[in-house]
């Protein structure tokens, strides 16, 4: 629009300009004259005739040059435009560099969710994601201002909907949404452990801000996630080792990490329980010394039970103002925020409250 209509009339509707002169082999006896004096070029004839020329002129739609040869005004708003098909090959699809890449195995371009949220919406309506994943659609319905329900089975999607959400639109968007089927309590915890402790796992990471180590059930080499951050400017990525236990836990699973903390030259290490831990488990997690830095002193064996977590309790580290943290892949902040949106949730479990769902 800008490089092919930049012209514009007082009134700022932009305009494009044509020859209004044709080949030779096209003239008719009413092509042939002189209009206020100018005639074309030799080899050249007017396109219209001589009465659709005083119409264009009558119209205001004639723009003349220095050397007085006309050329007519075309308008933007009065071109029709190629309508969209239903193959869309204009927008290409997230690769390796992509900014907006999260790392989402099925995440689709945020211009591909907006297109069809503009067509099919108007603002304020509903957008409603049954299987929304990264949050795609619903990063895109908040940015076109519209409400949105997203809902995702496993709260490893949950989490990193949050984060997305956090990083593009700021702090404050976390009170403009609630979730549903998230544990808030003890009791709540305790179920969607009995229920799933896979799920458990995702969910007490996603309470600490850490990313699983992966996705699918099997061996995790004593490792469910990792948490990385910086702890001075340009300085080398460091890295907590996190193991999640959602029934008994003993001291061995402190030697455990702790010989995977040695293993992976880590920082800290982190075990997130349900239970209370033993007298012998917070021995063990003494001995371990502490990860020193410029801002004080960390354990490097660190023992938080889900209790806490839900209390606000958090992994001791360098502090949020000091640290570069490199997690999650950080979202683009939205060019532009909508409203708020009013007592519309994710839902993290869409036909039960905690934990195991139906395949």
């Amino acid at each position: 629009m800008e490089s092919h209509y930049g012209q514009k009339d007082p009134d700022g509707r932009r305009f494009t300009t044509r020859d209004l002169t044709a080949s030779m082999q096209r003239a008719s006896s009413g092509q042939l004259y002189a209009w206020k004096g100018v005639k074309p070029v030799s080899s050249r004839c007017w396109s219209f005739t001589i009465d659709k020329m005083k119409e264009f002129e009558a119209q205001g739609l004639l723009v003349y040059g220095k050397s007085g040869v006309p050329r007519l005004k075309l308008y933007l708003d009065k071109q029709p435009g190629t309508p969209v098909s239903d193959i869309w090959d204009d927008i290409p699809p997230i690769n390796s560099q992509a900014q907006e890449r999260l790392g989402y195995p099925t995440q689709k371009p945020e211009a591909l969710l907006e297109r069809i949220i503009k067509a099919s919406s108007n603002e304020g309506d509903v957008v409603l994601d049954p299987f929304c994943g990264c949050g795609t659609a619903i990063a895109a319905a908040q940015k076109l201002n519209r409400s949105w329900i997203g809902i995702d089975i496993t709260h490893l999607a949950i989490t990193l909907i949050k984060h997305r959400l956090k990083d593009a639109f700021g702090d404050g968007v976390s009170k403009t949404y609630r979730v549903i089927g998230e544990p808030v309590s003890l009791p709540d915890a305790q179920q969607l452990a009995a229920d799933d402790p896979y799920q458990f796992q995702w969910w007490a990471l996603g309470l600490v801000g850490a990313r699983p180590v992966e996705q699918k059930k099997g061996a995790d080499k004593g490792i469910d996630g990792r948490l990385y951050f910086h702890d001075e400017p340009g300085g080398k990525t460091k890295q907590i080792i996190l193991s999640v236990k959602a029934g008994h836990v003993a001291v061995s699973h402190l030697r455990d990490l702790r010989g995977v903390l040695d293993r992976e030259n880590a920082e800290i290490g982190a075990l997130l329980c349900m239970e209370e831990p033993t007298k012998a488990m917070r021995a063990e997690a003494a001995g371990a010394g502490f990860y020193k830095t410029p801002y004080g002193n960390h354990p490097r064996l660190q023992i938080l039970m889900v209790g806490q977590l839900l209390e606000g309790g958090r992994i001791d580290y360098p502090p949020q103002y000091a640290r570069e943290d490199r997690t999650f892949k950080k979202a683009p902040k939205a060019k532009k925020a909508g409203p708020e949106q009013k007592d519309l949730p994710i839902a993290a479990e869409p036909e039960a409250q905690y934990g195991h769902q139906p395949d």
